[in-house]
């Protein structure tokens, strides 16, 4: 128990016995002898408790012998290969396309069942190097692989769950053409531009299909979800066409994005030290008289609204968690690196608040795809010194690990008919939340969700829907919730309509 204020203009300060690591759980209004305040709850740990639980947990002992430099192209292949060849059970290199320049984008998968998706197994990504002068995302990605087979290796509990677990994909240099630029002047000389776009001049980070205007388009005319979706929105035709203004890389990722059933990822860049979560596109003020009324605004023709994601509040507790566990990121003294601190010392921003842009790699995962991505920025400097890599290391190795277990957060299970059979792309629903997930090829799903109670329900075309009451709660670990689906006679029906002139039979 601690004093809080007697009254709401006076702040009181009341500090712990001893320093303590503490994780939010809830805050929520009652009444104190018949006057109203707030009640928080946090569980809480001594520092020392936690920091000596973590250090034994991820200890990287002598024998480790992580390769703290930078890589170039041929230094990363190689090292990958070192990985490969050091855990070939639980490894496997392959690419997802290559750059404008012809070089291979790599990438690296860890689970105990390489090169194949096991059903009820949810899939999770790491990217880096969109930017190629943004080099500390490549490293850490090529540390981490290093790191996982290692410790597999030794036993460590925690990494034998991950891997046997999860699918893991590694990708360290997404740009590896603006690379090998901004490496050439090193981490010295470079200037802050140089290697950031392709050798083509994209942005890969903005340069994905705008999928947010089209959405809140047909929102505005009431369309949403039963004649326009809220997921897996079709990319515009003009995007597809040959002579697009699409990067080759983009269109790889793109392509890497369809074929594998991703649940959650990240993409690490630099020159800021936060986690941004969709959307990163402004809305534009609405025009039609049947929206509703908004309270006036000084500056509404330049401002646009912040538009929140259906899936506002499990963004930010998946933010939440890399950037409370970064041993500097939510330090309140830090300020922002260019401006003040866009996040309120929290570590975390929506991205149309902090930096507005359509047509991003986060807004398309989240619109065209079952996959929730993040944007994790590292650091100040976007090419730090080979001589600070171990810091940087420490500084992002616990919140690297705890990211990727967010993905077993939330509720997974399978959707088949009544004979036991998978239905893939059958949609499931949680009441409250306007965006919906498909089931993968094996009618396995997976969808993270924060603790509480949801109404879900299981739909396909030609089956009959399913609802049932799911529970989700604060331990990690996702809660099973399965559907069979029973065989619809309206498609028949449609049919015997359809021969009578759809007149009622």
């Amino acid at each position: 128990m601690f004093y809080g204020n007697v009254d709401k203009d006076t702040p009181v300060l009341t500090e712990f016995p001893e320093p303590m690591v503490a994780r939010y759980i809830r805050i929520y209004p009652q009444t104190w002898n018949g006057s109203l305040c707030l009640r928080l709850e946090v569980l809480g740990c001594p520092l020392s408790t936690v920091s000596s639980y973590y250090t034994q947990q991820n200890e990287v002992t002598s024998t480790d012998n992580l390769d703290f430099r930078h890589h170039s192209y041929k230094d990363m292949r190689q090292l990958m290969k070192v990985v490969n060849e050091e855990c070939p059970t639980i490894t496997r290199i392959y690419n997802i396309g290559k750059s404008s320049r012809g070089l291979k984008i790599y990438a690296m998968e860890i689970s105990d069942n390489p090169g194949e998706h096991e059903t009820g197994e949810p899939e999770f990504r790491y990217t880096a190097g969109l930017h190629g002068n943004e080099v500390l995302g490549r490293e850490l990605l090529l540390l981490l692989m290093q790191f996982l087979c290692k410790e597999y290796q030794d036993g460590n509990p925690r990494v034998r769950s991950l891997v046997t677990e999860t699918r893991i994909h590694l990708v360290p240099s997404l740009n590896p053409d603006g690379y090998e630029l901004a490496r050439e002047a090193g981490s010295e000389l470079g200037n802050w531009a140089l290697g950031h776009w392709t050798e083509e001049g994209y942005d890969l980070f903005e340069n994905f299909p705008d999928l947010a205007s089209p959405l809140w388009a047909a929102e505005e005319r009431k369309l949403v979800p039963h004649k326009f979706p809220n997921h897996h929105i079709t990319i515009p035709e003009h995007y597809l066409v040959e002579d697009a203004t699409v990067a080759v890389e983009t269109r790889a990722v793109m392509a890497w994005m369809e074929k594998n059933p991703f649940v959650l990822g990240a993409n690490l860049q630099g020159g800021e030290k936060l986690v941004s979560y969709p959307f990163d596109t402004a809305r534009p003020r609405s025009e039609t008289p049947a929206a509703p009324p908004r309270p006036p605004d000084d500056y509404e023709d330049e401002n646009p609204e912040l538009q929140e994601t259906p899936d506002h509040a499990i963004f930010r507790w998946l933010a939440i968690s890399y950037a409370s566990a970064h041993l500097t990121m939510t330090e309140t003294f830090r300020g922002g690196c260019h401006t003040q601190d866009m996040t309120d010392a929290m570590g975390i921003v929506q991205g149309a608040k902090w930096h507005p842009r359509a047509g991003t790699m986060n807004d398309f995962s989240y619109l065209h795809t079952n996959c929730l991505e993040l944007s994790i920025y590292l650091g100040c400097d976007k090419f730090p010194h080979e001589s600070e890599l171990q810091q940087e290391w420490e500084n992002n190795k616990e919140s690297l690990l705890t990211f990727m277990e967010q993905v077993h957060r939330g509720i997974k299970g399978l959707v088949t008919d009544q004979q036991g059979e998978p239905i893939a792309n059958a949609t499931i629903v949680v009441g409250g939340i306007n965006h919906n997930v498909k089931t993968a090829s094996g009618g396995d799903y997976w969808r993270i969700l924060n603790p509480g109670e949801y109404r879900v329900s299981a739909r396909a075309e030609g089956y009959n829907p399913s609802v049932k009451t799911c529970s989700v709660f604060y331990d990690i670990g996702a809660t099973q919730c399965n559907f069979v689906l029973s065989r619809s006679n309206w498609k028949r029906i449609r049919e015997i309509m359809a021969l009578n002139g759809n007149r009622p039979i």
